[in-house]
């Protein structure tokens, strides 16, 4: 007689459930919903975002997702805070006061173009969030005591440089970042129209290097004496 019903049917019942799999080990359980968070929302925004999707993507359920985050709005202002903690971590870890003034915003606009260029998720995070106008962004302190550290550390090199006789004593640090955020952000999130309109595969490794040059140069052009 053919047991396999009864063998698929023991195997069935060996498998843990996903709950039993979360309590075992949270961490990994909330991991494995942020990634697929951010996976989600990147390719789909807030909108079109749904809460069965992230778990069937983190191999859980509704009801593990709901437990760890609440709500989807919730989780969606836990993937934007993360996605920001994961660019200032690493920025934090270039230490541009140690370095020359020229040397540090030239490591600075290196380092913000590489990651935009490794974290596309990043910027499809940020234009979803400037669409809805910044409305959950405003609701994280976390955020904003990460921003004024880069600020603060981007005002003593300035300051540094303007004392060597190296910057323009107008030079200001939002402004500064800005150009370097701009220019790295407006290429990539325009690069299919970009490049068709021009007629140039603005992702060849031949002009993704050109613009990276570029970058460093006009930054450093602007506030330099």
């Amino acid at each position: 007689m053919n047991d396999n019903g009864g063998n698929r049917e023991r195997k069935q019942a060996r498998r843990p459930s996903p709950e039993r799999t979360a309590q075992r080990d949270p961490e990994r359980t909330r991991a494995a919903i942020l990634e697929a968070a951010t996976r989600e929302f990147a390719e789909n925004g807030m909108g079109g975002a749904r809460v069965d999707a992230i778990a069937e993507r983190a191999g859980t359920n509704k009801r593990m997702l709901y437990h760890y985050f609440g709500d989807k709005e919730q989780l969606y202002l836990k993937v934007l805070e993360e996605a920001y903690v994961g660019i200032r971590t690493a920025e934090r870890a270039l230490h541009i006061g140690d370095r020359s003034p020229e040397e540090g915003i030239g490591e600075l606009a290196l380092f913000t173009w590489r990651y935009f260029l490794q974290h596309p998720e990043f910027l499809s995070l940020l234009g979803t969030e400037n669409l809805h106008r910044a409305r959950w962004l405003r609701q994280s302190v976390r955020l904003k005591e990460l921003h004024s550290h880069l600020i603060g550390e981007l005002s003593q090199v300035l300051e540094q440089g303007k004392k060597q006789g190296v910057f323009i004593e107008t030079a200001d640090p939002l402004h500064v970042y800005l150009t370097i955020a701009s220019l790295g952000y407006f290429y990539l999130s325009n690069q299919y129209t970009l490049s068709t309109i021009f007629g140039r595969d603005l992702l060849e490794p031949s002009h993704l290097d050109a613009w990276e040059k570029h970058i460093v140069h006009v930054t450093l052009a602007s506030i330099k004496r």
